[in-house]
């Protein structure tokens, strides 16, 4: 059962939100978020510009192509991604990635630090701008989940602001052709986030499925004004699997798909470890960057397709 909590109690019942925030932490490591900061209208108008983006010809996306850069920024097409190491299927979705944006100029960029490369932008009007605000927005928001996690774990509420500064956080559209009732075919293939937490908006249309500690794959309701909120595998590390980290799955929907997930990660330096209290580290400390690019390098590893 994925717990539904409501933002609304953030101010005047925090203790009992921390608790509940928690608890879904623990198991089944998803929750729903009901009535959240970031505005209604800011939601809508991201799909809208998702819609606007994925219905250019494939000539113009491929301008923008996720392939042209190194720092994993820009449109990925069908085929260029597979989420589930384990298995031969490539996931059928197209995507739209936005990371920390930088001037040409920045020092990190000018280095070619990892991740810290430019935004790819196609030349739609207000596009650019939207995708930032949301940024932002989504940012603050994860921001101040993290405070009510902290609590849950015994740390100071702010413990997490300075470990996320310039943060790897991503901002990622996405879109799920309907079905075509081919063998093994797979939306997203079952895989953990690799962050703290991750914020995903949907249109409703199902699809998504987690599967809970010692339990079988369930279907994520959808809920009207809501994230759906889940643990990364980042937090995980942090908590020394106190929280969970829970794979999840996109199934070919019966129409076409659009969902919208933000990716709430720490700034590359920092070190990821057990927090004081929670045992004998189950994890080696590694760098935020240094995780990151594991995964995301088995993640775009070619795969044979038969």
């Amino acid at each position: 059962m994925i717990p539904v909590i409501d933002w609304k109690r953030a101010k005047g019942e925090r203790s009992a939100l921390v608790m509940e925030i928690g608890s879904a932490c623990r198991n089944p490591g998803f929750f729903i978020l009901k009535n959240p900061d970031v505005e209604l209208a800011l939601r809508l108008e991201v799909f809208e510009t998702a819609d606007n983006f994925f219905d250019l010809p494939t000539n113009e996306k491929q301008k923008v192509s996720i392939l042209n850069t190194p720092h994993f920024r820009g449109w990925g097409a069908k085929g260029d991604e597979s989420l589930d190491e384990t298995q031969p299927q490539i996931d059928t979705k197209e995507t739209f990635n936005v990371g920390l944006d930088l001037s040409p100029n920045d020092p990190r960029v000018l280095a070619g630090e990892p991740f810290r490369g430019l935004n790819q932008w196609p030349d739609i009007p207000g596009f650019r701008e939207c995708l930032l605000a949301y940024y932002d927005a989504a940012q603050a928001q994860g921001l101040n989940i993290l405070s009510m996690i902290a609590e849950d774990l015994g740390l100071p509420p702010d413990h997490f602001n300075a470990l996320f500064e310039d943060p790897l956080s991503a901002l990622r559209m996405l879109r799920y052709p309907a079905a075509t009732g081919a063998t093994n075919e797979i939306g997203a293939g079952a895989h953990t986030d690799y962050g703290a937490i991750t914020l995903l908006m949907t249109d409703g249309e199902p699809g998504l499925q987690v599967r809970p500690r010692d339990g079988d794959w369930v279907d994520v309701p959808s809920v009207e004004n809501a994230y759906v909120v889940n643990i990364g595998d980042s937090m995980m590390r942090w908590s020394n699997d106190i929280y969970v980290s829970t794979p999840h799955r996109v199934l070919p929907p019966k129409n076409t798909r659009r969902s919208v997930a933000f990716f709430v990660e720490a700034n590359p330096n920092t070190i990821v470890e057990a927090f004081p209290g929670t045992g004998t580290p189950k994890y080696p400390p590694i760098r935020a960057a240094d995780y990151l690019q594991s995964r995301l390098d088995a993640t775009y590893a070619p795969k044979e397709t038969t």
